[in-house]
């Protein structure tokens, strides 16, 4: 089906950008709803533009994506924008599609550190914000207020003065309403897409009618291959014509145009041309990469393309060699790996591939740990069989001295776990810039060597009962801050192949915490639970209960073993210290040695002190 064509000076493009869970994919669902993008009897998902699994389950956006809302004679581009920091390269990447952005702050919560990296990015792109204080119902709502901070945070990113100026709506996207004042009548989203219509430029389109477009974005379709996604510069593009694909390190390759697609809604519908302003996909390349210009002529100038901000942690992926390989995946070679990471890294520009001097090792360098555990996964979802490193960071040699990453930390903690967590940030090398105190919570700023933050999300939750909150930017590189131990306990490693049975579980309890139960299988090298000294002890959970004729009183007591700590990849992937690895196959998380056979591993860790 063909969408009806439209002019440029009735597009509208936006970004919507904020933090974590602050409402705005629940606020497009809404535009989507109120501008008559779905039939009156459509069963629609809530969030229905998180479309992957993971999105559902992590209850986040993990991917940019497009959609767009048919609003009286406007088309609004509506691209939803991750919040989370480790998804950071998506949002960089977008700013090229937009002409202004949608910022949506919470209510309560006001202002965090993942609105001030979407802003700072958006800003220094020259696009002008329409801010949306959303959640206004929630208990304890402080609209007014959080209109102050937004304001100031302008101020502090250095905003122009048409920045600064920007509209403000309140609302509540749950609800589904927007107003200009409080205290206006609700009346649906109507306010919300006035001041987009009449705030937020129509594209710039630049002159001549030659067709020009920069690739933010790559799609993938079984039927047509890959597509380029973009914000066409200049010109049209009709199915059937030549268009080249211009790199900075290549010479230019020419292809034709198979098809042309729209977005509406939650699909994507095919167009008959592609017009300068719209957000489109091309198909007809075989291969085609983010950040290339695709031009109808192969002279002309290169789109400048936005800089990432670069990767900070590195972790190292690698076929299963362990005993139990093979059983549950189909995807185990080194092969179906590495092809698998190379696509990866095609359409996450965040995300760097290197090959290790292993040829069955490779080297996945990313923005966070929680990036690479999205990846591995979707991998294992898809049949994978893999064993992963703990991440560890990427050090660079200034003047002759190793300096490592750091970020800004940022944590609104309960003021009684304040102590605790000041403790844990010391620890860490972290050093607490400022602190302040609003209503039973204090809010801390700290700057902290990036290896100080590997597992440090887990232990706030325990500092806090679960009430932490904590967000964390890149900062720069600084030296080397030292040694950070962030683990101080040892492992429980089996010594045997076999089942773990309850006799020799029971045996091992009391000497630390369990990570397998009775039943399950185990193999020499796995580590089967927690330590509380700092050294490794070796256990034998398959060892059976030695049989007698005599039976003492009480000997068979059958009381319960305490549940085994199961493990989530994000976190196991934290947990493993350096000589552990992480196996991970489609049904089982496992933690293990590198090394498995016991007399080998003591004897690489005499060369390792001596």
């Amino acid at each position: 089906m063909s969408a009806p064509s439209i002019t440029s000076d009735k597009i509208r493009n936006i970004a919507i950008i904020a933090h974590v869970d602050h409402g705005k994919t629940t606020l497009v669902d809404q535009m989507l709803r109120q501008s008559g993008a779905f039939r009156d009897n459509q069963v629609v998902e809530e969030r229905a533009m998180d479309s992957m699994d993971q999105e559902k389950e992590r209850g986040i956006t993990i991917k940019a994506k497009n959609t767009s809302v048919q609003w009286n004679e406007f088309l609004i581009n509506i691209v939803d924008t991750p919040g989370h920091a480790d998804f950071g390269g998506e949002v960089e990447r977008v700013m090229k599609m937009v002409d202004g952005v949608m910022l949506v702050v919470d209510a309560y919560e006001g202002p965090q550190a993942q609105t001030r990296f979407v802003l700072q990015k958006a800003l220094a792109a020259g696009l002008n914000p329409v801010v949306f204080i959303n959640k206004v119902d929630r208990p304890n709502a402080r609209p007014k207020e959080m209109q102050d901070l937004v304001l100031e945070l302008f101020l502090e990113l250095e905003a122009s003065d048409d920045q600064f100026n920007a509209p403000f709506l309140f609302g509540s996207a749950k609800d589904g309403y927007a107003v200009r004042e409080l205290g206006d009548e609700q009346d649906g989203m109507t306010p919300l897409f006035e001041v987009l219509a009449d705030k937020i430029p129509p594209p710039t389109i630049e002159e001549g009618d030659g067709f020009k477009m920069l690739v933010s974005n790559v799609d993938w379709s079984d039927y047509v291959g890959r597509i380029a996604v973009g914000k066409v510069i200049s010109g049209t593009a009709k199915i059937g014509d030549s268009v080249w694909r211009l790199r900075s390190d290549a010479s230019p390759e020419r292809s034709k145009v198979s098809k042309i697609f729209e977005y509406s809604a939650l699909s994507t519908n095919d167009s008959a041309e592609g017009v300068a302003g719209n957000i489109i996909g091309l198909s007809g390349f075989e291969e085609v990469d983010i950040g290339e210009t695709l031009s109808c002529d192969p002279e002309v100038e290169l789109i400048p393309f936005v800089e990432i901000d670069p990767p900070t942690v590195m972790m190292s992926f690698s076929v299963n060699d362990g005993p139990m390989a093979g059983r549950e995946g189909d995807r185990v070679t080194s092969r179906e790996i590495r092809d698998r990471l190379l696509r990866e890294a095609r359409t996450n520009i965040s995300i760097k591939l290197e090959d290790m001097d292993g040829s069955a090792d490779f080297k996945v360098n990313a923005r966070g740990a929680m990036q690479v555990a999205v990846v591995v996964e979707e991998m294992r979802r898809e049949g994978f069989e893999i064993l992963v490193s703990r991440p560890t960071v990427i050090k660079k040699m200034i003047d002759g001295r190793s300096h490592e990453p750091f970020e800004t930390l940022y944590l609104e903690v309960p003021d009684e776990a304040v102590g605790g967590c000041m403790q844990s940030l010391a620890n860490r090398k972290g050093q607490v810039e400022s602190m302040s105190a609003n209503k039973g919570r204090t809010t801390l700023q700290a700057t902290i060597p990036t290896r100080g933050l590997i597992g440090f999300e887990f232990e706030l939750l325990n500092l806090t009962s679960g009430e932490g909150i904590m967000s964390h930017l890149f900062k720069e590189y600084r030296p080397d801050s030292g040694d950070i131990r962030t683990r101080r306990t040892g492992t429980l490693v089996s010594m045997e192949k076999g089942e773990a049975n309850t006799y020799a579980l029971r045996n091992i309890e009391t000497r630390g915490k369990l990570f397998v139960g009775a039943g399950e299988e185990v193999y020499e090298g796995m580590v089967v639970g927690e330590n509380p000294r700092t050294e490794d002890l070796p256990v034998n959970p398959t060892k059976a209960k030695h049989v007698t004729n005599h039976r003492a009183a009480g000997s068979d007591r059958t009381e319960a073993l305490t549940p085994a700590i199961k493990f989530s990849l994000e976190r196991a992937i934290e947990y493993i210290a350096p000589d552990e690895l992480v196996e991970v196959t489609p049904q089982n998380i496992r933690l293990r040695k590198r090394i498995l056979d016991f007399n080998l591993r003591k004897r690489e860790s005499k060369k390792t002190s001596s």
